[in-house]
């Protein structure tokens, strides 16, 4: 929404005879609420939002000492849908034990060396993680089914990312 549609709202609501008004536009939501002391401000944000909201701070609202009105507070949120995330595989993580780039196989033209539904052996070389010119295997420790490869050939990965997600034989 644009600074002068939420504008517009805020003066609809000043001189409406409600207390607050709730719209939903191009996925986001703005909630205009009115109190009847201009010092008191509450700023409603669902509580169902984890996603961090930048909300630009309402604009100062002149009121003549003599006639009091309701100040509005605006909150702008991204319109949320109760929607399940996406679902992680059932499994065991593992994870990079390094920062560096993760490569599937030793060779750019070789097989990789797992796919998935493959099982492995413990100590069975899953992928290399290359950091400073050097290449780091990285090996299962335990025997296990692979479920899901997180990452593509010749992503970078952090310290601590999931790199497969793997069923325990």
């Amino acid at each position: 929404m644009t600074e002068d549609q939420i504008q517009r709202l805020i003066k609809m609501v000043e001189n409406a005879d409600i207390a607050e008004l709730e719209v939903s536009k191009w996925g986001r939501k703005v909630r205009i609420s009115k109190f009847t002391n201009n010092l008191n401000y509450n700023m409603h944000v669902p509580q169902q939002v984890h996603v961090p909201v930048h909300a630009p701070a309402p604009a100062p609202v002149a009121v003549p000492a003599s006639e009091p009105k309701a100040a509005p507070v605006v909150v702008e949120t991204p319109a949320v849908k109760v929607a399940a995330a996406p679902e992680q595989p059932a499994g065991e993580e593992i994870r990079s034990p390094m920062v560096g780039t993760f490569y599937r196989a030793p060779a750019p033209e070789a097989d990789p060396y797992v796919n998935v539904g493959d099982t492995v052996k413990q100590g069975q070389v899953l992928c290399i993680i290359e950091a400073m010119k050097l290449m780091n295997e990285v090996e299962a420790e335990f025997p296990c089914r692979i479920i899901k490869i997180s990452n593509d050939d010749g992503q970078p990965v952090e310290y601590n990312q999931p790199l497969f997600v793997v069923e325990r034989i």
